[in-house]
Order: structure tokens, then C-alpha cells, then sequence
């Protein structure tokens, strides 16, 4: 899996809960009866929410500003969440990371990626103890404005020597999302070595990494940077597949197929063919949306190819059609390689 320059900010650490759901556990807040159980409790509980996050600022609750601006980030209500924590600034650098992934990602005003990498060279320049959480995840951003050349002169040299810092530093919890990076970026033909690759791989998936584990089932696979095992293989993209994966869920429908394992291979590759929102499942999944792409294009050619053959699945040729159609939508390069494969009799 190649480093693609759609790469993402690394959220705040701390921040996977929401300031909706940590203020309503601590109050003990619930829907009313008459909202419906099929709504979004969140959603219901958010003004309730704000009121007691005003309240705890007027009163000098310690945290409260920041969170307070962290409700109106994650409302995306970006305009007012900047002025909340362009207020806090200089003594929360929470609130100066989010400002600088703010105007680098160009949330609510107009973009301004350079002062988003100063504010993010400000996080990570910190010596408090009490940032040391900030630190890495900044310098992860650092190294990925250095890579896509935003904000900063690109350079391939300065995006991997921060992310080396971000995903070694053994004083802090090192940023998985620089480890999951610095595996792609060692699998690239610029900068190729498996071996690397292979280690960041292994690294940010034992530490939580969806996109990673991925990776190593597909390197296990082919025996990229490590010995060939396939049922290593198959445990890494199972497991990545359950839980959201449809690059992994993608390459399963392709091993069942190979395999003549054609129940197996139709239902992963129809699983991975009706994503429908691939920006929606890679924000959810924190997956490249390349990747998603890919995954979902590999999905749609084997649903095709299943569908036309009657193999795992009854024949429709028509459905078929369809679904080949699809697979080049999603990434026309893939669907190209896996058409030229079917000629030559390999598929």
C-alpha cells in the first residue's frame, strides 16, 4: 500500500469521545421520552449540552472554555469554535492545535495552510509535560505538510524525518497515524523498503491502526517484507474487514475467487460493492480514501465477474455490466490491470 497525498490531520488526542457524550455521562443526561429511539441521541442532547458548558465558563469551571470551543468544532460550527479558542490560545495548547488543524484542513474560514503549519511547529516546540500528548500528533501534521507540500516547501526528506520523530519518541505516546505513514511511505518506488514498511506496519497495528492491519494482511500475503503466511494473511484482513476495512474486504473477495472459493469470494466482494459513500467510510474509518476506492473497485470487479460467470452467486450478465461499470468509476487504473488479467487467462 503506496502513500497516496490524501492524508488526514490526526485528531486531538483524547477527542474519539465526544464533548456531547463525556458532558452527558457526567450529568447524567438522557432524550426525552417522546424523541425517537431512532434518532441521534447525541443530536438531541447537544443544546442541553452547550447550555451547561456556558454555564461552567461563567462560573470559572477549569477545562471549561476548551471544551466549550471543542462542542462547537465537533457541531461544525467552525467560526465560533475559532473565536473560543483563538481566546485560549496562549494558555491551552489544545486550543492551538485545533486552530492549526483548522486553518490548514480550511474549516469554517478561508484556507490558510501556512499559519497552520506555524501553529503546529508551535505545539510541537512545547517542553511542558503537560503537552507531551500534543507533541507527536503536531509533529505527524508537520511531516504531512512537508509530504503534500502545503503550507511549506514539499520535501520528502523533512515529511519522513518528522514523522520518524513523531512515531519513535519513547518519552510519549509515539502517533500511530506517522507510523501508519511511514509504512506507506516505504512502500513507495521513490523511497522502497519492505522491511521498513513492514515494521511501521507492525507497529501502528498493535497500537490500534485499521489502515495498518490492512496492509500487513496483504503483505503476509505476498511475502512483502516478511516471510509469506497466508493464514497470518488471512487473520490480519478478516479482522481488518470486521471492522471496516473495504480496501481488506476488497482483497479477501480477490484471495476467495483465486481460491475458487466462489460463495465466499461473492459475498465479500458484494459486502465491499455497495459502499456507497467512500468519503463517508474513510472519514469513519480513518482509512485513505484511495484506498477505500480501491477497495470498493476490487469489490465491484469480482461481484461483476461472479455475476457473469454464475460462480458462488446465480448469473446475470446484466447485473454484470453494471457492476464492471462500477469498478472503473471507483478506480480506473485497478479495473484496467484486473481486465488485462482476464484476457490473459489469469482471472
Amino acid at each position: 500500500m503506496e502513500l497516496t497525498k490524501d492524508l488526514t490531520t490526526e485528531v486531538l488526542p483524547g477527542s474519539r469521545t465526544s464533548i456531547v457524550e463525556k458532558v452527558a455521562k457526567e450529568e447524567k443526561l438522557k432524550p426525552g421520552e417522546n424523541q425517537s429511539l431512532l434518532c441521534n441521541e447525541e443530536y438531541y442532547l447537544a443544546e442541553e449540552v452547550e447550555e451547561i458548558l456556558r454555564s461552567r465558563v461563567r462560573e470559572g469551571c477549569a477545562g471549561a472554555e476548551f471544551q466549550l470551543g471543542q462542542f462547537l468544532f465537533e457541531k461544525g460550527d467552525y467560526d465560533m469554535a475559532r473565536l473560543e479558542f483563538e481566546a485560549i490560545q496562549n494558555k491551552d495548547m489544545r486550543a492551538r492545535y485545533q486552530l492549526g488543524v483548522m486553518c490548514y484542513d480550511t474549516l469554517g474560514d478561508k484556507e490558510n495552510p501556512k499559519k497552520g503549519f506555524e501553529l503546529m511547529m508551535d505545539v510541537a516546540s512545547s517542553k511542558s509535560k503537560h503537552d507531551q500528548g500534543l507533541v507527536a500528533v503536531a509533529e505527524y501534521n508537520i511531516g504531512r505538510a512537508y509530504f503534500q507540500g502545503y503550507g511549506v516547501k514539499q520535501s520528502d526528506f523533512d515529511a519522513e524525518r518528522w514523522w520518524l520523530r513523531a512515531a519513535n519518541d519513547d518519552n510519549r505516546s509515539p502517533s500511530i497515524k506517522a507510523q501508519t505513514a511511514l509504512g506507506m511511505y516505504y512502500s513507495r518506488p521513490e523511497t522502497f523498503n519492505m522491511k521498513k514498511a513492514f515494521h511501521w506496519h507492525s507497529l501502528a497495528t498493535k497500537a490500534g491502526s485499521l489502515e495498518s492491519q490492512g496492509a500487513l494482511g496483504v503483505m503476509h500475503l505476498y511475502g512483502m517484507g516478511c516471510s509469506q503466511d497466508r493464514q497470518m494473511a488471512l487473520t490480519y484482513l478478516r479482522t481488518a474487514a470486521d471492522r471496516g476495512n473495504v480496501y481488506a474486504t476488497g482483497q479477501l473477495a480477490s484471495y476467495y475467487y483465486n481460491n475458487k472459493l466462489f460463495t465466499k469470494a461473492a459475498e465479500m466482494a458484494e459486502r465491499a460493492a455497495h459502499v456507497d459513500n467512500v468519503d463517508e467510510v474513510a472519514r469513519s474509518t480513518d482509512c485513505l480514501r484511495d484506498f477505500v476506492s480501491k477497495g470498493v473497485s476490487l469489490g465491484c470487479f469480482y461481484f461483476a465477474r461472479c455475476l457473469q460467470l454464475g460462480s458462488g452467486i446465480d448469473q446475470n450478465r446484466e447485473k454484470a455490466a453494471t457492476y464492471y461499470s462500477l469498478a472503473c468509476k471507483h478506480d480506473k487504473d485497478l479495473s484496467a490491470l484486473l481486465q488485462q488479467e482476464v484476457t490473459l487467462g489469469h482471472i
